[in-house]
């Protein structure tokens, strides 16, 4: 964010310092200090002192350039001026183009700043580059040894604040297994199916030029068919990628992702290692708000660049997972297990996915309409009041938290930054302008960053034929704590419903897609299993309620439904027409039991 900042603020002991100017405006002179809280501002103009700073958790790289050669072609007087005047043309340092007639250094540091939204209420980030041009000295390289100076000072600050989760550069070290860490080497897995199909795209025009500004390593596949991210990330070395395994799709496709890790036999160092991420593209996208609200980001307004942020930033922070055992399988979940409505919705509209996530809310009406009911027995191991998480409010009572507490939490508390998305400063006469960075080509397998794992297209297939028919592969991970199916349940801490459902869903993050805050209290790391129970004889009115209410957390108020905390649960299904989904994903079996496991994986979130 970009505060307003006071004297005692400024007056931190800077690492470094300097006087730059913007001759276009005479008399205006700023004075740039950066120091361990980020970059400060100090403008000074006719007498008038204004200071404001970027903070350093806004900085996500910088990168040092240089004049370009001026071609024959520019001169030509038919040839279309730029948009913007004094374009400064630059390029990289070593680059064949480079001007040796300047002797100028330029400084590009990239920042996603807050900034309240000028039409509805809340917060948003928006880029900022500011651009600093070092010619106090009469060579090149002493003016380039000025910016490698800030540069190398930036770099340090962001990796001592959030190391060891950052480096700024590829610093190797040993595996466990003896291969080479990247510390901010990424591996990225594509889905080109996710959501309405354009995931190749939003990589290439909106992740790829975030990733060159953060100076991130990283090798990319794109999935051809069904369980290729499963089968792929079990049986290659991943150990390697240091800044995490991201993918760029929708949940499902994080689900194969965390199953696949789980079938490796080294699946214990892996899973505390690896930190996991994800780039919305799918329909439903609900982790990736989860996380963005665990941590008061803005989501909503541009949840691809929130998301890809948080991958840039590094940072681990720990998520439950829940052991899901069947008759014939054994899944590890992130995000929910339902039966009965919301199920029946997301998988039924299937068949309307082309038009994203207005699918859910049609075939919400049409479910809604042909209501089904049932028969089951569901069993679970409830938490005590006393033992459960304080949620936001400082309360212990999901039903206690209003309604003003379920939007953004970033309020209008930030001024607006007043220096513009682009400050050019410099130490002489010259003006500079904003430039546009350098994007890696998608396709070109020339491409300095990227390693192309898949180039073929992609083509989707069913799980057996995917698998050729042959058993699924065994699942390890941490052992079950609950009795075998097949056995009763202790009838001292397990308690039982019985009858005819509308649904069942189990959720352990707050949202399950984008626009469905489903659990008000659930936090990332918890170790608590919301229980949304509907028996039937809800009137049609109260379902409704509870649909509406979904989006705004006030669904948990609906009378005739039930929200229990649980830290583990059977569920009994008696209906041979009813399915079941783990995360979205529809399973065959039809009895099942899960258990949540605390803070067992890792996921890329912007902590400050």
């Amino acid at each position: 964010m970009m505060d307003s900042m006071d004297d005692n603020h400024f007056a931190t002991k800077p690492m470094l310092e300097e006087t730059f100017y913007i001759l276009s405006k005479k008399n205006t002179v700023y004075r740039v200090k950066l120091t361990e809280k980020g970059l400060c501002l100090q403008k000074e103009n006719n007498g008038t002192i204004k200071t404001e700073t970027i903070a350093l958790c806004d900085i996500i790289g910088c990168r040092c350039m240089r004049s370009k050669r001026r071609s024959e072609n520019n001169a030509c007087a038919c040839r279309p001026s730029s948009s913007r005047k004094n374009d400064p043309r630059v390029v990289d340092e070593n680059s064949v183009d480079k001007d040796e007639n300047d002797i100028s250094a330029f400084l590009y540091i990239y920042a996603y700043v807050l900034k309240n939204c000028k039409v509805k209420s809340g917060q948003k980030r928006e880029r900022m580059t500011i651009t600093l041009r070092f010619r106090s000295f009469d060579k090149y390289d002493d003016n380039m040894k000025e910016a490698q100076k800030w540069r190398s000072a930036i770099k340090y600050l962001i990796t001592s604040r959030y190391s060891p989760q950052i480096s700024p550069g590829m610093s190797p070290t040993s595996g466990p297994f003896g291969s080479t860490v990247i510390d901010n080497k990424v591996f990225f897995i594509i889905n080109p199916k996710s959501g309405v199909g354009k995931a190749r795209d939003i990589f290439q025009q909106r992740v790829v030029p975030i990733l060159t500004e953060a100076d991130i390593n990283y090798d990319i596949h794109v999935t051809r068919h069904a369980q290729d991210a499963r089968n792929l990330v079990r049986s290659q070395d991943i150990n390697q990628y240091g800044g995490g395994i991201v993918v760029v799709g929708g949940d499902g496709i994080l689900f194969e992702v965390i199953n696949g890790l789980l079938e490796r036999l080294d699946w214990e160092p892996v899973i505390e290692r690896i930190k996991l991420g994800i780039i919305p593209c799918g329909s439903g996208n609900g982790l990736a708000k989860a996380i963005s609200y665990a941590y008061n980001e803005p989501h909503d307004h541009n949840p691809v660049l929130i998301s890809t942020l948080n991958v840039v930033r590094g940072v681990a922070a720990p998520m439950d997972l829940v052991r899901v055992q069947t008759e014939s399988q054994v899944y590890f979940s992130f995000l929910s297990i339902g039966w009965g409505l919301l199920s029946d919705i997301d998988v039924e509209s299937e068949r309307l996915r082309a038009i994203g996530s207005q699918r859910f809310t049609i075939w919400s009406v049409a479910r809604l309409i042909g209501l089904r009911t049932y028969k089951g027995r569901l069993s679970f191991q409830r938490i005590p009041a006393d033992r459960l998480p304080m949620s936001r409010n400082g309360s212990s009572s999901l039903l206690s938290r209003s309604i003003s507490e379920c939007v953004d939490v970033n309020s209008s508390i930030y001024p607006s930054n007043s220096f513009g998305d682009c400050l050019n400063l410099e130490t002489s006469s010259e003006v500079t302008d904003c430039v546009m960075r350098r994007r890696d080509s998608f396709y070109s397998v020339a491409s300095r960053r990227s390693t192309y794992l898949s180039a073929a297209g992609s083509s989707y297939q069913s799980l057996v034929e995917a698998t050729g028919g042959s058993s699924p592969p065994r699942v390890y991970g941490p052992a079950s704590r609950l009795p075998p199916l097949n056995q009763p349940l202790p009838s001292d801490s397990w308690e039982v419903i019985s009858g005819e459902f509308v649904m069942v869903h189990a959720v352990y993050q707050s949202h399950i897609a984008a626009d469905c805050y489903f659990a008000p209290d659930s936090r990332l790391s918890d170790g608590v299993i919301w229980l949304s129970v509907i028996k039937a004889g809800i009137s049609r009115a109260h379902l409704l309620q509870f649909l509406l209410g979904l989006s705004t957390g006030t669904h948990v108020n609906i009378a005739q439904t039930e929200f229990i905390p649980v830290s583990a649960f059977r569920l009994e299904p008696l209906s041979n027409n009813s399915l079941i989904t783990v995360d979205g994903e529809r399973i065959n079996d039809n009895l099942l039991q899960a258990e949540i496991i605390p803070g067992m994986a890792n996921v890329l979130a912007r902590r400050s």
